[in-house]
């Protein structure tokens, strides 16, 4: 299935199947990101940016939100 017969069939939707749909996909893709985070941590991807991070409050160059 192509992404346009996707947003078509989508577009066809009864209101209450389609809060099924979001709600389905809405878990779906925080899973899927969660998973994807995981994967990076696991391969350090995010260890430089951690560190950066670090190093930019041990000097004062952070605010508080």
């Amino acid at each position: 299935m192509s992404v346009k017969e996707l947003e078509n069939a989508v577009t066809r939707l009864a209101p209450a199947d389609l809060v099924r749909f979001r709600d389905w996909f809405e878990r779906y893709t925080a899973e899927r990101w969660d998973r994807e985070f995981e994967a990076d941590v696991a391969a350090s991807k995010l260890d430089r940016a951690g560190k950066r991070a670090e190093r930019d409050y041990m000097e004062g160059r952070c605010t508080r939100l």
